[in-house]
């Protein structure tokens, strides 16, 4: 497989997917057919709107990007490219027009994937770890299961002052306190992860925290062969 996930599309002051353009660049390569883009985690704008915005961004990296909004077949497709926005409508619209399944197979066989923010969550076994609002209602939480672990994307550790939430960390542990043995990656801002075959490396970016239930989080930086996480 062949999996680019990311953590947010945006840095600070930067703008949409600027931080990460070499990787996409590098991780696509020659263009092998068009990709397909599924806007469907939008809710603040139509499905059209963002894959038109989309659409524009990845001309300038040198490919053509679809609509899957207008599309149901992945026949011709080079790859595939999912937004963010929220998880449980992506989740939900996938669901619903078959393509979770379609997807899926096509990326087992090679086809590459690149997904930000909700994106990421939708490789995961679920999207249990998403930090989304559940605003639509999927018939279920699974998701593509292309990696064998949880992403938690925009991860921080911070709290607010005089904020009485429960942090990032507490509700990974809750988490984790239910689904024993499921290790999750804290995906920091600005990182991402790139799957070539057998080999996981978290790129760009802080980097990300690894939780494993009853041992401490584990901090890893830019470079750092994860590989070990797909056991």
């Amino acid at each position: 497989m062949r999996l680019l996930l990311l953590s947010n599309s945006r840095n600070p002051g930067g703008g949409w997917l600027d931080h990460a353009a070499v990787e996409i660049r590098d991780f696509l390569g020659p263009p092998s057919g068009p990709l397909l883009f599924f806007p469907f985690a939008a809710v603040s704008m139509g499905f059209d709107a963002y894959a038109e915005m989309a659409r524009r961004r990845f001309s300038r990296f040198g490919f053509q990007l679809l609509n899957a909004n207008k599309l149901e077949s992945t026949a011709n497709i080079g790859g595939f490219v999912a937004g963010g926005g929220n998880t449980f409508r992506l989740l939900d619209e996938m669901q619903r027009r078959g393509w979770l399944g379609k997807v899926r197979r096509e990326a087992l066989r090679g086809k590459p994937y690149i997904g930000w923010s909700a994106g990421s969550n939708l490789a995961c076994p679920t999207i249990r770890t998403t930090n989304d609002m559940p605003i639509v209602e999927p018939r279920s939480l699974a998701a593509m299961g292309l990696v064998p672990f949880q992403l938690n994307p925009h991860y921080t550790e911070r709290s607010l002052s005089r904020h009485g939430a429960e942090t990032r960390d507490q509700r990974i542990a809750e988490f984790q306190a239910l689904n024993p043995g499921v290790r999750v990656l804290g995906l920091r801002e600005g990182s991402l992860l790139r799957l070539e075959g057998r080999r996981l490396e978290l790129r760009l970016g802080p980097g990300a925290e690894l939780f494993s239930g009853s041992k401490r989080k584990k901090s890893f930086k830019a470079g750092s062969d994860l590989s070990f996480l797909l056991q």
